[in-house]
Parts: structure tokens; C-alpha cells; sequence
């Protein structure tokens, strides 16, 4: 019998970090009665497996009042299909609606999650073995670990506490280039960012729209909390603010949806122009990519999502209003009972305005050993943050995640957090 050696895999399977979710669901599953406040997975009596075919049922109207008839329908929904998507048109509609961001329908590629965005991205920018990106950090590990596949170095920039600044951007992007390397983009979640929970001031998003430009750096916009604040402040993408075509817009169904569905997106329209001059759109490049990955996104999923844009007017934030409020609900319990549980003591953490996410500084080293005792003595889990860095760091930190419970969970998931901590 063939026998092979781990240390012999590649690094993205046997690296801990891109191992992270892997043990989350470990534990999880061992411990099924313990309280889930690592768990950034929308709530579930959201989803209903009627509305599957409700929206099915409208993306079919649809199909039918553009003049299709059942066999060309039937072939669509049931087939191969266009690479890059058969409803980038709708969702170009919907963030036209929402995020006042206008490109062409042939500038959205339609993709299975928004992992396989993120790999594509960044397989077709990185060409070269000097190529490197730089990403916030602490940093979304899908991110980091789709990077560490596709063997491309993250450098990781330090946030504040109020999130990336511009300056530091700068710096590191220099260095980068100073060290031989060279910088190719900069990845990002301005909105209640995972796993921080920072949302960026305007006028730090369109500072770093202007440090891109002088460093040469394209943007990987991500955007999967922006819906969800505690108010109705309008916080614009850095996509919409991006007047010279920077920005290549990460998005995702999945909250706004339902995560079975697996959609996302990605959004590149940036010109791309060969030896002989022909000018193309980045997302037509990319295509090549996604056809070797997954062929294309499957159809069904689809045309669920278009009929659900159509219903909506194709605005999510109209369709999302019921999932906003109890998320906005769910963040003002976590908070609230952080501060009634650990007040003035040496228990510490941020106080996002919006998203799934608190993090929690704590007294002792939060580790895999730690978060195994936590589930089996005290019935709750959480994520330690050192799965969010690139190079060391978060070991005495924690994340909370609000989206997945109801409001007397929390309480009793934060009182059994306090439990653990004194003992």
C-alpha cells in the first residue's frame, strides 16, 4: 500500500492556518451542544426551500418575456454554459441600485462563491514569481489561504484600530519594492471587515484609492457585510469612488442570499490591451481561468439568484430588510452583553458599527488547546484570532461572531465565555 509523506504535500495542506476552518468544524461537530460564537454563517431560518423555486419560477418569466423560447430555457438552466455567467447583466442592474457602481453586464463574472473570485483574481494579476500582494491584517484566512494554493506571498499590512491607513499602505508597498518584490494589489473588506469588524471613513477610502494610484497597485475590494451596519449611513465601495478603474470588486451572495446557493462575483472592468493593440475587459481575461477551474458557475444556482434579484427590484437591500434588523439586533446583544458581563476588568474588545464580528482581547493565550477546553467544559466556542495572521500575532484575542444565534444564545454564550476566562 502507497503511503506519503505530509511533510511531502504542499503547504495549503498542511499549513495550520489554511488548516483553520478544517479544526473549527472539528470541534464544532464533536461538541454539537455547545454554543457557536465562532460561526459567521447567516442564521437559518432565513432560508427557505420554497423560495428556491418561487425565484426559479421568475428567472423562467424572465427568460420568456426576453423572447426565449422552453427549449432555449431549458438548454440554458441545463447546460454548459457561458463562462463568465448567464446573469451578469442583473447583478450590474443591482449594483447600479445599491452601491451606485455602473459597469457593464460584460465586466461581471459570475463565479461559484466568492472564493473561487478571489483565486481568480488573483491567479490572472500575479504572473510573475516576483509578484506578491498586500493584504489588511488580521486578514480573512480564505484570503490568505487561496493565496498560499496559488503560491503567491501576502504581506501582511497592519490595521489600527480604526482600520488601514493610508500611510502604512504606502510604506509597505515601498518596502516591498525596496526588498525586490513587486506589489501588485492590495486586498481589503472596508465594510465591518472579518475578522476585525473595522468599517473605513469615507475619506480613508478614497485616501487609499489615491495611494493605489501612486504606488501602482490595483485594489481587491471584498464586500460581503456592507448591507449590514447598525444605522443607514451610506458607506460607498471604494469601487463606486474609483474614477480610474483601480478596483476590482469582490462579491458574494451568501449573506445577502443563502449560502447553498454558491455565487459571488467579481467585478473587472479594467482595459486590458495586447502587442497588436486590441483592447479587451479584465474580466474576458479571466475567463480563461475560470473555464480551467469549474467550467462555468452552475446555471440552476443562477438563475435562483437572478430570480431573486428580480423580485427584489434588484436591490439586496431592499430584500434584505428582515435580515439587517435582526443582525442589528443580534450585534447590539453581543455588545451589550460584553459590557455587562466583563465591564471595567481586563476582558477588552472593539465596538464595530455593523457585521457579524467582535473582537475580544483576553488574559490568557487563546489556542486551539484552549477553544478545545472552552467546548467541552464550558459549552462555547469562538475563533481564536491568530488563525487571521500572516507571521505571528492575536495569540491573546478572540473573535465573536453574532450572525448565526437568536438574542438569549448570545447572553448565555458570552456567560459561558465568562465562565471559561475565570476559570
Amino acid at each position: 500500500m502507497v503511503e506519503l509523506s505530509r511533510e511531502a504535500l504542499h503547504v495549503s495542506v498542511v499549513d495550520p492556518v489554511s488548516a483553520s476552518m478544517n479544526f473549527l468544524n472539528e470541534v464544532a461537530s464533536r461538541f454539537p451542544e455547545a454554543i457557536s460564537l465562532a460561526a459567521g454563517r447567516p442564521f437559518d431560518e432565513f432560508h427557505s426551500a420554497t423560495d428556491i423555486d418561487k425565484h426559479l419560477q421568475a428567472y423562467l418569466t424572465h427568460l420568456r418575456e426576453r423572447g426565449l423560447g422552453p427549449a432555449r430555457s431549458r438548454q440554458l438552466l441545463t447546460q454548459y454554459g457561458r463562462t463568465n455567467g448567464h446573469v451578469g447583466d442583473l447583478i450590474a442592474r443591482m449594483l447600479d441600485v445599491d452601491e451606485n457602481i455602473q459597469v457593464p453586464a460584460a465586466a461581471v463574472m459570475v463565479t461559484t462563491g466568492c472564493q473561487e473570485a478571489m483565486v481568480i483574481a488573483l491567479r490572472g494579476i500575479c504572473s510573475g514569481p516576483n509578484d506578491v500582494v498586500l493584504a489588511a491584517e488580521p486578514c480573512y484566512v480564505g484570503f490568505t489561504g487561496a493565496a498560499r494554493i496559488l503560491g503567491i506571498e501576502v504581506v501582511p499590512v497592519p490595521e489600527s484600530a480604526d482600520g488601514l491607513r493610508p500611510a502604512t499602505v504606502a510604506a509597505v508597498a515601498a518596502d516591498v519594492r525596496a526588498r525586490g518584490k513587486n506589489p501588485r494589489a492590495l486586498y481589503l473588506v472596508p465594510n465591518f471587515a472579518n475578522p476585525s469588524g473595522v468599517s473605513l471613513p469615507v475619506a480613508t477610502r478614497r485616501a487609499l484609492l489615491a495611494v493605489a494610484a501612486d504606488a501602482d497597485l490595483l485594489i481587491l475590494e471584498d464586500d460581503p457585510y456592507g448591507l449590514f451596519g447598525l444605522d443607514d449611513e451610506p458607506r460607498p465601495t471604494l469601487k463606486s469612488l474609483d474614477a480610474d478603474q483601480r478596483v476590482i470588486y469582490l462579491g458574494s451572495f451568501a449573506k445577502s442570499y443563502f449560502p447553498g446557493a454558491r455565487v459571488g462575483f467579481l467585478v473587472a472592468d479594467q482595459p486590458v490591451v495586447d502587442a497588436a493593440g486590441r483592447r479587451t475587459l479584465l474580466a474576458d481575461e479571466l475567463s480563461t481561468v475560470k473555464s480551467m477551474l469549474t467550467v462555468n458557475t452552475s446555471a440552476l444556482s443562477q438563475a435562483v439568484v437572478g430570480g431573486m434579484l428580480i423580485d427584489s427590484g434588484f436591490s439586496l437591500r431592499a430584500a434584505n430588510q428582515a435580515k439587517i434588523s435582526f443582525y442589528r439586533q443580534n450585534l447590539r446583544t453581543l455588545l451589550a452583553a460584553l459590557e455587562r458581563t466583563f465591564g471595567d476588568g481586563p476582558v477588552t474588545w472593539n465596538r464595530p458599527g455593523g457585521g457579524f464580528f467582535v473582537v475580544v482581547d483576553v488574559p490568557v493565550d487563546a489556542s486551539e488547546e484552549l477553544l478545545e477546553v472552552s467546548a467541552r467544559d464550558h459549552g462555547v466556542l469562538w475563533t481564536p484570532m491568530r488563525f487571521f495572521y500572516v507571521s505571528g500575532g492575536g495569540t491573546h484575542a478572540i473573535r465573536l461572531s453574532c450572525s448565526a444565534l437568536e438574542p438569549p444564545q448570545i447572553d448565555e454564550g458570552v456567560r459561558r465565555l465568562a465562565a471559561l476566562l475565570r476559570a
